[in-house]
Formats: structure tokens, C-alpha cells, sequence
């Protein structure tokens, strides 16, 4: 295992920027920087042994900074959609910012990909990785409480890039943190990602309308186009799913619920053989199939990334949470710690 730091440019403010690379026994490496706790690069192998960078992502802080898709993003305070922006919690009405359409994204104006976290990297037996902590304010982005969140990334020598979450308050508030990295299992530079197969854990998914807003209730993927829970290629019945643009762009409702680390989804890209398993302790995973990428995002190497080039697996609590009495809740008290663990696993076959 080994950690290697190098600076990656400064903020407005002059803060200096880091990337830290960690580096497992088999060759596989993660990259981070302290700037949104951003997930940069992740080598891994495929069936032969060649290694590639399977993320969507920038070579330079500018790029980053300018992002509009969330790449490689650890989201906060709440991640995916609320419904008109706003929320009630204990008799008050919050207003958070409209920054997708007239609904709240992924922790508004300036989520917790925006700010310069701490970032403590650290190393023990078959292991490595880096610890980013970020206070977020009372009042940030529209949300009550002072919010103390760490995020730590570990490595292992198992090929399992393992998220750990916590997050702690001062007052009421809600808290829904997630990760939100764009895959493409064959390399971005290789085309888009219709011909991964695809299976969830997943006997429910949660209905939304055309602006990607919960409908109420949950809903069984028997007979739909939803039903992963065999794999499925993902362009096989990607034009079925209703939505503006077309396509997957859903929280599924995950088997396991009681908050014990359960296999959510696996993900196998079949010229290179890779295969990358996700498990968590969430309710629930957002797959997103890169509907909105339309080219204007140029990325690392210069590749403009496309309609579909990358996926996302956004393990989380349900959208809408706060406006919907029937999810499970995302309210965090005083008292209280909210945690949250995700494991990705990398193979190949």
C-alpha cells in the first residue's frame, strides 16, 4: 500500500489544493483531492491485466471547479431532488435554493462539492486512505444546524474502495450524504455504457414524473422495465422508461432495509470483463444512466462526455424524503449520528 501527495493548484482565496493517491498491492490506484472530497481516478484491472481509469472526471482544479454534472462528487447536505425546493421540519418551513428547474439538487447553489474540505490521509495493514471533513453552517445553502460531516475513502488490498460517512448536528436538520461518480467499466474514451449488464437488489423502485420528482408511494419492478433483479443490458430497455430526457434515472428500493451492509448492485461491462460490486447500508440506490451528458463537458484527455458515457450508482435515502411521511426519514437530531457505509469491489471475468 502507499499514499502520495502533490499539490493540485489553489482556490480564489489563495487555500492550496491537494490530490492524494492511494495505491493497493494488486496496482490498483484511487485519486482524490481535498476540493469536494471529489473522487479524481480509479485504475483498475481488467480481465488481462491492463489497467484503465473506469470514472469520468478533469485533469486540472479549473476543470473541477467548473463542473456542472457532479463527477466524482461526494453530495451533501441532501442528496438527489426535494420537491419545490423547500421542506417543513418541527412546525418551520425551510426554502432551499432552485437549482434544477423549480426543485433543490444535490445540496443547492454551493453543495459540499464546492468547498475545500480537510483531509487527513492515513495507512495501516492492507489498507489506505484519506479522511476530508467539512463544517457545514448553520443556514448553508438554505438548511438549519451546524453540520459536522466526515467522509473517509479507504483502500484495500481486496480491491474494495470503502466509503464511511458520519455526520453529527446542532440543531434538527436533515442529512442525506451520497457519492456520485460516474463509471464507464471499458474506459469514458471507449464509447457509452448501454452494453453494461446491470443487476439490483431491488423488488421496488419509487415513481417519479417528468421532473424527476416522486409521485408518492413505491411501486414493484415486476413486468417493467425497472426489473434488474436479473441482469439486464443496460440499452435493452433503456427507451421504455419514461422521462425528459429519456432513460434510467431512478432510486431503486433496495431488498435489505435495516441498516446492515447488504449487496446492492453489480455491474458487468463484458469487453473487458470488469466487474464492480456495490454494497451499503442505505435504503436505497439512485441509477442514473448519463441521460444529461450531451458533449459539453470536456473531461480528462480531452474527451467530451456524451449522451450515456457514464453511469451512476448513488446509494442514498429516497428523494423527497422530507416532503414524503412514507420514506424513510432523512431528519437528524441533536443527540444524533447520522452514518453511512458503501462499498465498491472491483474483478474481473
Amino acid at each position: 500500500m502507499s499514499i502520495e501527495t502533490a499539490p493540485f493548484g489553489t482556490m480564489p482565496t489563495g487555500e492550496p489544493v491537494s490530490l492524494f493517491t492511494l495505491k493497493n498491492e494488486n496496482g490498483m490506484t484511487a485519486t482524490f483531492t481535498d476540493y469536494g472530497a471529489i473522487l479524481v481516478g480509479l485504475c483498475v484491472a481488467d480481465r488481462d491485466g491492463n489497467f484503465a481509469d473506469v470514472t469520468l472526471g478533469h485533469d486540472t482544479l479549473e476543470g473541477w471547479r467548473n463542473c456542472k454534472c457532479y463527477l466524482g462528487a461526494t453530495i451533501g447536505r441532501f442528496g438527489n431532488r426535494i420537491g419545490q425546493a423547500k421542506f417543513s421540519l418541527d412546525g418551520v418551513e425551510y426554502q432551499l435554493a432552485k437549482n434544477n428547474d423549480n426543485h433543490h439538487l444535490h445540496g443547492g447553489d454551493v453543495g459540499f462539492d464546492k468547498v475545500l474540505w480537510n483531509a487527513e490521509p492515513f495507512e495501516a495493514a492492507g489498507l489506505c486512505g484519506v479522511t476530508f471533513t467539512y463544517t457545514s453552517p448553520d443556514g448553508e445553502e438554505g438548511y438549519p444546524g451546524t453540520l459536522d460531516v466526515t467522509v473517509t475513502y479507504t483502500l484495500t488490498d481486496d480491491d474494495e474502495l470503502r466509503i464511511d460517512y458520519v455526520a453529527t448536528t446542532d440543531k434538527p436538520t436533515i442529512c442525506n450524504l451520497t457519492h456520485h461518480t460516474y463509471f464507464n467499466l471499458q474506459g469514458p474514451e471507449n464509447g457509452d455504457i448501454l452494453s453494461h449488464e446491470l443487476q439490483l437488489t431491488a423488488d421496488h423502485y419509487v415513481p417519479v414524473d417528468l421532473e424527476a420528482i416522486p409521485t408518492g408511494g413505491i411501486a414493484p419492478v415486476e413486468g417493467t422495465c425497472m426489473d434488474f433483479r436479473e441482469p439486464h443490458v443496460i440499452g435493452e430497455r433503456i427507451e421504455q422508461v419514461a422521462g425528459e430526457p429519456v432513460g434510467y434515472d431512478h432510486n431503486w428500493v433496495l431488498n435489505n432495509q435495516d441498516g446492515s451492509l447488504a449487496i446492492a448492485a453489480e455491474v458487468y461491462e463484458p469487453t473487458s470483463g470488469r466487474v464492480m460490486q456495490v454494497s451499503t447500508t442505505e435504503p436505497g440506490i439512485q441509477f442514473y444512466a448519463g441521460n444529461f451528458l450531451d458533449g459539453t463537458e470536456v473531461g480528462k484527455n480531452g474527451v467530451a462526455y456524451q449522451y450515456r458515457m457514464g453511469f451512476c450508482l448513488e446509494t442514498q435515502h429516497y428523494p423527497d424524503a422530507p416532503n414524503q411521511p412514507d420514506f424513510p426519514s432523512t431528519v437528524l437530531r441533536p443527540g444524533e449520528t447520522y452514518t453511512h457505509t458503501t462499498i465498491h469491489r472491483f474483478g474481473a471475468k
